[in-house]
């Protein structure tokens, strides 16, 4: 053949090995169009990749392109498009189950997503906004012909329908009408990136039908739109607190008050074993990580509502559900009455301790804000306020985050400083209501479990590297508390009326640690090392003396101070809570406020040492010894790299 003819047939080769990746039938035979199945039957072409097992060992659906159903139909695993009437109607219609699988059953004043199988309350039916994921709950057949909704403000990721509508950009020209006047699919002939980007955040590629999103190199595509860094730590995930990348290979380490377990890799907590306290219908209640250990601590707070703990003086928190009253009960084991803190302060659905400022903070879904107060109650205020619902809360005092969840028409999870200010919203998307959240303080990770998508999530501090670690299960039906503590996620479900926990990493490892409890609440973990000490954010600087809060004046905004021990009226400074990323440069700047007379002094007796050594020593003449070149250090040798939120040195998480 020579070496042409090895050129034809190596091309050749290479095009059947891309012909196959499209996902073609390759046992396709050219002179009777007939498909060979694996054992050898034949049977006709077009029988191949219609859905159905027309061979007996299935290969005739095996190499098939995923199947693309319209925005109305349901996707059997086996092939099959249905409609969505179908859906979760008491029938097994895909012949697997599946279209009955996930499926609640909603009540009168709900209703049911067919596509996701999730309920939506009925004032969101036709509000202008996709409460359901395919926005069955806008669509043309539920709401009134002629019916307009008021105008929005669409997200840059959104495309404006001729009706006001905001649907997603990327259901644009995707040939199924979305908008009721089908306006996403007029003019599919144009280039949509010429108008917003097509909603792209970076490189938008148009199609003769429609656009794709795409991102730079170092960066990866999050939800069709998006993009964001790659983080090989969070995205392999085998680390299960401090993870460092170079060169191609990965590291683990572990916080201080840890230790690494030789044969999982794990990161344990040293000293005790921790313990899970959670509220039930019969009390606050107490079992080790273990399932053991079990006692009842008091029986006289009964009900499922919020709890929080302050691990140095032993003492729990708790709500009354729906009064709002707010208990101080000791954790020492001697029976004690519990001591009112506050009365009557409405749904308290949260509850948090800062334990560097010894403050209580907590949400009130009846006020709509997040509040806070000494943790002996003398002084309280709102900090934050015109909220939905909100429901979850938890703090990093460590780096003067405040993290709380909302529920409701708007369902969102947001951050701000411990004063409440600089809010920044981490979730806003593909959450329907978050019950409960937990800080995965080593890692930088929030976890938040959704009782009405029945999946427990995580994202970073930043709102970045978001993803889903555990789906229903048959233990997520009604979740209600939640908890991280060193590789597993903790929660209380009151359907099963159970404590379980899985992997944190992604949902393996599934174990119940407790059962039959009655009316399971809200969950707590307590250990030393959950709450540790240390230097704080107060102000714009990392603060190594008392960081005093003055958030309860009337005549002034909530900031805090930092105080030197001399507590002098030069010393004092004081600012607001900052964003994380301006934590570097201040703290730098006041390095070198501080460091500058120094250096001066340093240099001006060093000039003058070495004039008196030039002025009075000897005088020589220089040998080819003197003129050689004295080895030199390395001047490029990097200090540890400074963590730009906490101005310390960094911990790669």
């Amino acid at each position: 053949m020579g070496h042409l003819g090895m050129v034809i047939l190596i091309q050749l080769l290479i095009f059947s090995s891309i012909s196959g990746t499209q996902f073609k039938p390759a046992l396709l035979t050219s002179a009777q169009s007939q498909f060979k199945c694996g054992n050898n039957k034949r049977i006709p072409v077009k029988w191949v990749c219609d859905g159905d097992r027309d061979c007996e060992d299935g290969s005739d659906e095996v190499r098939c392109s995923p199947l693309q159903c319209k925005k109305d139909e349901f996707a059997c695993p086996g092939g099959r498009c249905l409609s969505l009437s179908l859906r979760c109607d008491g029938t097994d219609d895909c012949g697997d189950g599946s279209d009955e699988a996930s499926c609640q059953n909603c009540t009168a004043n709900s209703f049911l997503c067919e596509q996701a199988g999730n309920c939506v309350v009925r004032d969101k039916l036709c509000d202008g906004r996709l409460d359901c994921p395919h926005g069955q709950d806008e669509g043309a057949d539920l709401c009134p012909s002629g019916w307009t909704t008021p105008p929005h403000n669409c997200l840059r990721s959104e495309f404006r329908c001729g009706d006001g509508r905001c649907v997603p950009h990327s259901w644009r020209c995707d040939h199924s009408p979305d908008c009721a006047d089908q306006s996403d699919e007029d003019n599919c002939d144009q280039n949509e990136c010429r108008v917003n980007n097509g909603g792209c955040s970076h490189i938008c590629l148009d199609q003769p039908m429609g656009f794709l999103c795409d991102c730079p190199a170092g960066q990866k595509l999050v939800h069709d739109l998006q993009c964001e860094d790659i983080d090989l730590c969070l995205d392999t995930d085998v680390c299960s607190q401090g993870c460092f990348h170079a060169n191609g290979t990965m590291s683990c380490d572990c916080n201080d008050g840890y230790v690494m377990n030789p044969s999982t890799g794990e990161c344990n907590a040293k000293g005790d074993v921790a313990q899970l306290v959670f509220s039930t219908s019969e009390g606050v209640q107490l079992v080790n990580t273990s399932g053991m250990d079990y006692r009842l601590i008091d029986a006289q707070l009964l009900g499922p509502g919020p709890l929080a703990a302050f691990t140095e003086n032993h003492t729990l928190y708790w709500a009354r559900p729906r009064q709002g009253s707010i208990y101080r009960i000791s954790m020492d084991g001697n029976p004690q009455t519990p001591v009112l803190l506050l009365k009557g302060q409405g749904a308290v659905l949260g509850l948090a301790v800062d334990w560097i400022h010894q403050l209580l903070y907590w949400t009130n879904a009846d006020t709509h804000s997040v509040n806070v107060a000494h943790l002996d109650c003398s002084a309280q205020r709102v900090l934050v306020g015109g909220l939905a619902r909100p429901t979850g809360l938890a703090l990093d005092p460590l780096l003067g985050l405040l993290f709380w969840a909302e529920s409701g028409r708007s369902s969102s999870i947001q951050r701000a400083g411990l004063d409440g200010q600089e809010r920044l919203p981490l979730i806003t998307t593909a959450i329907w209501n978050p019950v409960a959240i937990s800080l995965d303080i080593p890692r930088r990770l929030l976890y938040w479990v959704d009782s009405g998508l029945r999946t427990i999530s995580r994202v970073d501090f930043h709102g970045h590297h978001r993803k889903i670690v555990v789906e229903s299960n048959g233990y997520l039906d009604r979740p209600f508390g939640l908890t991280v503590f060193e590789g597993r996620v903790y929660w209380s479900e009151q359907t099963t009326h159970s404590l379980c926990s899985t992997d944190k990493h992604n949902g393996s490892l599934f174990r119940t640690i407790r059962l039959n409890i009655s009316s399971p609440g809200s969950l707590v973990l307590v250990h030393p090392v959950l709450q540790p000490k240390g230097p704080a954010v107060c102000g714009n600087n990392v603060c190594p003396f008392d960081c005093v809060p003055d958030l309860f004046s009337e005549t002034s905004s909530p900031s805090f101070t930092c105080i030197p021990p001399t507590r002098g009226s030069n010393d004092v400074i004081t600012h607001t809570l900052p964003v994380l990323s301006d934590t570097t440069y201040s703290g730098l700047v006041s390095l070198i406020v501080v460091l500058c007379p120094v250096v001066l002094i340093v240099l001006l007796a060093v000039l003058a040492l070495w004039w008196w050594r030039d002025e009075f020593r000897p005088s020589r003449t220089p040998t080819l010894q003197d003129l050689s070149l004295k080895e030199s250090q390395d001047p490029l040798i990097q200090a540890p790299a400074r963590d730009p939120e906490i101005g310390s040195v960094k911990d790669t998480v």
